[in-house]
């Protein structure tokens, strides 16, 4: 199944994958040779420590390597399109609190709400996709449906 994402989102999958294969393992492997040389590995904390972070770091790589091979990546700059579609950054008014929003609609591995990103899959995501300019949306949240109105669609690179 291929995971839709931005080459942004694959490009920064790459660097913590080559962040986690060239800087972290290496380092991983010292600190086992290391905790070893102290002696009995039974009681030794520091190697018992080291061996786990060895598990965690190659599941991590793993995952990483399967999520880039797998990544469809959507060139969003080529896009022209007057619908919310994946890669759209929707600027929105809230109609209850008259509050603007903007959100990026991008796959689930390169979600950042800090930033306004939001996954494809999420409510507001899927609520939003497929609507025009002037559409009013309603989006189910637990604390109640909140309605929208797309003020803006574009595509940023």
């Amino acid at each position: 199944m291929k995971r839709p994402m931005t080459k942004e989102g694959f490009l920064k999958l790459q660097e913590e994958r080559d962040k986690l294969r060239k800087i972290e393992r290496p380092q991983n492997i010292k600190d086992i040779a290391e905790a070893r040389a102290h002696g009995d590995l039974s009681e030794n904390a520091e190697y018992h420590a080291a061996k786990e972070r060895q598990s965690f770091l190659e599941g991590k790589i793993r995952d990483i390597e399967y999520k880039i091979a797998t990544a469809e990546i959507i060139d969003i700059t080529s896009i022209n399109t007057d619908k919310v579609v994946f890669g759209a950054t929707v600027q929105l008014l809230d109609m209850s609190k008259g509050e603007a929003k903007k959100y990026k609609i991008v796959g689930e591995d390169e979600v950042d709400l800090k930033n306004g990103k939001i996954s494809l899959n999420s409510p507001v995501g899927r609520a939003l996709i497929g609507n025009k300019i002037g559409a009013i949306v309603t989006i189910k949240a637990p604390a109640g449906d909140r309605e929208y109105e797309i003020q803006g669609i574009s595509f940023e690179g």
